[in-house]
């Protein structure tokens, strides 16, 4: 791939950044605090989408020309409603209840930012998980601890093998990013 951009991760996720590892694509962190505040009349993809591009917008004026920035935000949707990242304990058990025995949809928004434009992609999975006990969500907060992963769980966790019975869609969507679609927009992008 023709390095023309160099890239900017703008996540702070270890998940995100051992996919660009995994990539074998040369890139470097950078970090910037955003309130992640959106209107309350956006739904689903609307949401990761505003919040993906209001990342990038803390980034205006300090990209270089060769640079692309890449911002993400990945929320669950059950029922009409978001479900970002737990506040506390009691929070994530309530969380996790009403992901069990129900199926719901992970949304990942990522935002590529040059100097001459912004555009953002997104991606939709389905995941349905079994009854959970409370025995086994107390289990899984107590030693997992996934209070910074939106729907408070990680599939690649021990909830994940023990509770999901159907995916359908990207798998790596719900860890955090749509690698395909994410590394075909680069290489289309790096190799113009």
């Amino acid at each position: 791939m023709d390095k023309k951009y160099k890239i900017v991760l703008a996540s702070g996720s270890p998940r995100r950044q051992q996919f660009f590892k995994d990539f074998d694509l040369e890139f470097e962190v950078r970090l910037k605090e955003v309130d992640e505040i959106y209107p309350n009349h956006l739904k689903a993809e609307e949401i990761t989408n505003f919040l993906a591009e209001l990342k990038a917008k803390a980034f205006d004026g300090e990209l270089a020309q060769n640079e692309v920035l890449i911002t993400s935000d990945t929320l669950v949707w059950l029922n009409g409603k978001a479900l970002g990242k737990p506040k506390d304990y009691d929070d994530a058990f309530a969380i996790l209840k009403s992901l069990s025995n129900d199926t719901h949809e992970v949304i990942t928004s990522v935002c590529f930012t040059t100097t001459e434009k912004s555009e953002t992609i997104f991606d939709v999975t389905k995941v349905t998980f079994s009854e959970l006990s409370d025995d086994a969500i107390r289990y899984y907060l107590d030693n997992y601890k996934p209070f910074d992963k939106a729907g408070a769980y990680g599939i690649q966790e021990w909830i994940g093998l023990i509770g999901i019975t159907k995916i359908e869609g990207s798998y790596t969507n719900v860890v955090g990013l749509p690698t395909e679609k994410v590394y075909n927009y680069l290489t289309n992008l790096l190799s113009n």
